[in-house]
């Protein structure tokens, strides 16, 4: 992580990784802007969870470390297995089928610049009035 790099994260979202890798492909490389509008009008159940970990990666370089909103761009977004659970379902005869609720880890990366530092105020000298 450089200097100019500013993360979030999202764990353990209940969807499979494969399906939210389709829809962070979409958004890699772009500015943070367009990847929400994007996203917005993707058809696609994962596009919430995408939109919500890179709004919070927009949040988190804004707020906690004084970067330009209109400057930043997604430098990294990678989707990877998260937790499985495994479950039965009945089937005939008494049997039980396996199968395993899968669920996914959202790392979203963003770069930008950083904005100019204000100077602080001084106060203006008051002048002593002689009566």
């Amino acid at each position: 992580m450089t200097e100019n790099t500013v993360r979030a994260y999202a764990k353990d979202v209940a969807l499979a990784p494969r399906k939210v890798s389709i829809v962070a492909s979409l958004v890699r490389g772009r500015s943070v802007e367009d990847a929400l509008v994007i996203l917005a009008h993707t058809p696609r159940r994962p596009a919430r969870d995408v939109a919500k970990v890179v709004e919070a990666a927009r949040a988190n370089a804004i707020n906690n470390h004084g970067f330009d909103g209109k400057t930043l761009t997604i430098s990294t977004i990678s989707v990877t297995i998260g937790t499985r659970i495994k479950r039965f379902k009945p089937a005939s005869r008494g049997r039980a089928l396996p199968f395993e609720k899968k669920s996914s880890n959202i790392l979203v990366e963003v770069t930008g610049e950083l904005k100019p530092k204000k100077k602080p105020a001084t106060k203006p000298v008051e002048k002593e009035v002689k009566e």
